[in-house]
């Protein structure tokens, strides 16, 4: 065996192993062993069956996995051994196969090794962060009751009149020489793009118009987003939204007493969803500072693992709507490959922050109680729909349970970082 060392970072050593001859003979050996004994044959008890008869049962893809399994598991502890390396026992270790083949006998594969994390943190006490207001305004307020009379709004036909900003209008538009019937969409007045809403604004039911348009980037159907084409429209139906009275009645229909009480309760609900949003920034600036501070080295194998993990989380929950990764790469304006890129990028931050927040916990010798962790559960519960004790149970038996005690960790972290930190005015340009 020689081996070669390479040092990919402080926290990762990569070692490239070619093995002797009797080296990859002794690991098939082993191989043709192991799987012999999950062969059967008239006469024979299994694993004890000549060899000239086993050897044509067995396929060259599983005598090659089953026999670099065999090799690896021998000889990487010696390469790592040799180069006096001592990986971190709760990383695995990344194996990439370069060569392997029977006749003659040649194997050649690297090892990636995962040294123990270096984290040397900052200063964490007085980091600066903007002042940020959670107060709601009137404007905000107005805006949640119009939301909530719009969910009550209803809907009448009009044909006595033109299109008017609010109207919902179902139109059709068909691009010159196009083949088909054209496209219908329901579109509200007035939220359209500029173009197209000052045509429709006075048209009538059954009213035709031969105009230009020239479709946004951003356009709904993909193949005319950014052209500019000749088109017929035309609208198909109109109808007035009407909204309803904002009085008592309305206001019990909200389960409040009066006008003034709905806006109480919604001043009070974007208030709490403000300080939730402002919180959230909060951590994010000050983990963000923090890591500035910091000096932190994981390996490679770590944030690889989660990098690949959250992308294949990412691919089936796309395949699941019938989406591809290229589908939805190019719904965000990216390629497969830049996506694949950022989730690495986002994977490694991860994990550094995740070194940081330990390292806080650590320092200040804090504990978690039986509160906090079932705040933590809550919270879990709650962003994945499912009830607390539902989730709990699945966390135990997948043995996850390490997730919700972090989830715990980063929380109790977090508000020590926002007790401790320094707040100066927010920068207005």
């Amino acid at each position: 065996m020689t081996v070669t060392r390479e040092d990919l970072n402080p926290c990762t050593v990569k070692l490239t192993v070619v093995c002797g001859p009797e080296e990859v003979k002794e690991g098939y050996e082993k191989a043709l062993k192991q799987i012999s004994k999950n062969i059967r044959l008239p006469g024979f008890r299994p694993g004890h069956a000549p060899r000239a008869m086993i050897e044509p049962l067995i396929g060259r893809e599983e005598w090659n996995s089953e026999a670099i399994e065999s090799i690896a598991r021998k000889i990487a502890p010696k390469a790592i051994e040799q180069e006096g390396l001592k990986p971190d026992p709760s990383i695995r270790l990344h194996y990439e196969l370069a060569k392997l083949q029977r006749e003659p006998a040649e194997c050649e594969f690297s090892i990636k090794v995962p040294l123990p994390p270096i984290v040397e943190i900052g200063e964490y006490k007085g980091l600066e962060m903007a002042k940020r207001s959670a107060e709601v305004t009137d404007e905000e307020v107005e805006y949640q009751l119009n939301l909530l009379r719009n969910r009550r709004s209803t809907r009448e036909a009009v044909t006595d009149r033109g299109v008017e900003e609010g109207d919902i209008a179902v139109v059709n538009v068909k691009i010159e020489g196009g083949e088909g019937e054209g496209r219908t969409f329901m579109t509200v007045a007035g939220q359209t793009f500029p173009q197209f809403d000052e045509i429709l604004m006075g048209m009538k039911v059954e009213e035709v118009k031969q105009v230009t348009l020239t479709f946004p980037d951003s356009f709904q159907e993909k193949d005319w987003a950014g052209r500019t084409q000749s088109c017929m429209v035309s609208v198909a139906s109109l109808s007035a939204v009407t909204l309803p009275k904002l009085d008592e009645a309305f206001a019990k229909s909200m389960r409040t007493e009066t006008v003034d009480e709905l806006k109480s309760r919604l001043r009070s609900g974007i208030a709490a969803a403000k300080e939730n949003s402002m919180r959230e920034e909060m951590n994010e600036e000050l983990m963000e500072k923090l890591l500035e501070k910091s000096t932190v080295h994981v390996p490679d194998n770590m944030w690889e693992d989660l990098a690949q993990r959250r992308l294949q989380e990412t691919i089936d929950e796309l395949a699941k709507n019938g989406k591809t990764l290229e589908d939805y790469s190019k719904e965000i304006g990216m390629t497969p490959e830049e996506f694949a890129a950022n989730r690495r990028e986002t994977a490694l931050l991860q994990v550094k922050r995740a070194l940081l927040i330990r390292e806080v916990f650590s320092r200040e010798k804090m504990t978690l109680t039986n509160e906090e962790l079932n705040s933590a559960l809550v919270t879990m519960s709650e962003e994945y729909e499912i009830e607390p004790a539902e989730l709990l149970a699945i966390l135990k038996k997948n043995r996850q349970m390490e997730e919700l005690q972090f989830r715990a960790f980063a929380t109790k972290v977090a508000n020590f970082l926002r007790e401790n930190a320094h707040t100066k005015e927010a920068v207005t340009a």
